[in-house]
Protein backbone atom coordinates (compact mmCIF):
# COMPACT_ATOMS: atom_id res chain seq x y z
CA UNK A 1 0.00 0.00 0.00
CA UNK A 2 1.19 3.50 -0.79
CA UNK A 3 1.95 5.81 2.10
CA UNK A 4 -0.08 8.96 2.66
CA UNK A 5 1.11 12.54 2.25
CA UNK A 6 4.05 13.40 4.56
CA UNK A 7 4.41 9.82 5.83
CA UNK A 8 6.69 6.96 4.86
CA UNK A 9 6.41 3.23 5.35
CA UNK A 10 8.94 0.41 5.22
CA UNK A 11 8.23 -0.21 1.53
CA UNK A 12 9.34 3.35 0.74
CA UNK A 13 12.67 2.76 2.45
CA UNK A 14 13.13 -0.60 0.74
CA UNK A 15 12.46 0.93 -2.68
CA UNK A 16 14.83 3.79 -1.84
CA UNK A 17 17.54 1.24 -1.04
CA UNK A 18 16.88 -0.54 -4.33
CA UNK A 19 17.19 2.79 -6.18
CA UNK A 20 20.49 3.48 -4.42
CA UNK A 21 21.89 0.08 -5.37
CA UNK A 22 20.72 0.32 -8.98
CA UNK A 23 22.15 3.81 -9.42
CA UNK A 24 25.47 2.59 -8.02
CA UNK A 25 25.55 -0.28 -10.51
CA UNK A 26 24.79 2.10 -13.37
CA UNK A 27 27.53 4.46 -12.17
CA UNK A 28 30.06 1.60 -12.10
CA UNK A 29 29.05 0.52 -15.61
CA UNK A 30 29.32 4.10 -16.88
CA UNK A 31 32.75 4.60 -15.31
CA UNK A 32 33.98 1.30 -16.76
CA UNK A 33 32.85 2.24 -20.25
CA UNK A 34 34.33 5.73 -19.95
CA UNK A 35 37.73 4.59 -18.64
CA UNK A 36 37.93 1.39 -20.65
CA UNK A 37 38.95 -0.54 -17.55
CA UNK A 38 37.72 -1.35 -14.07
CA UNK A 39 38.68 1.85 -12.27
CA UNK A 40 36.28 2.76 -9.48
CA UNK A 41 35.71 6.23 -8.08
CA UNK A 42 34.13 5.19 -4.80
CA UNK A 43 33.32 8.76 -3.81
CA UNK A 44 31.29 9.30 -6.99
CA UNK A 45 29.57 5.93 -6.60
CA UNK A 46 28.66 6.64 -2.97
CA UNK A 47 27.47 10.15 -3.78
CA UNK A 48 25.26 8.85 -6.58
CA UNK A 49 23.79 6.13 -4.35
CA UNK A 50 23.07 8.54 -1.51
CA UNK A 51 21.52 11.25 -3.64
CA UNK A 52 19.34 8.92 -5.70
CA UNK A 53 18.11 7.04 -2.62
CA UNK A 54 17.31 10.26 -0.76
CA UNK A 55 15.62 11.78 -3.81
CA UNK A 56 13.35 8.74 -4.11
CA UNK A 57 12.45 8.86 -0.42
CA UNK A 58 11.76 12.61 -0.61
CA UNK A 59 9.55 12.05 -3.66
CA UNK A 60 7.55 9.46 -1.72
CA UNK A 61 7.32 11.76 1.30
CA UNK A 62 5.65 14.50 -0.74
CA UNK A 63 3.37 12.20 -2.77
CA UNK A 64 -0.01 11.02 -1.52
CA UNK A 65 -1.42 7.49 -1.78
CA UNK A 66 -2.92 8.20 -5.21
CA UNK A 67 0.41 9.39 -6.63
CA UNK A 68 -0.33 13.12 -6.69
CA UNK A 69 2.76 15.21 -5.89
CA UNK A 70 2.12 17.70 -3.02
CA UNK A 71 -1.46 16.46 -2.85
CA UNK A 72 -3.09 16.08 0.54
CA UNK A 73 -5.52 13.25 1.24
CA UNK A 74 -9.19 14.18 1.05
Amino acid sequence: MNSTFLTLNSTDFLKGLIMAVLSSVITVIYQTVEAGSLVFDWKAIGTMALTSGLAYIMKNLFTNSTGKFFGKEK
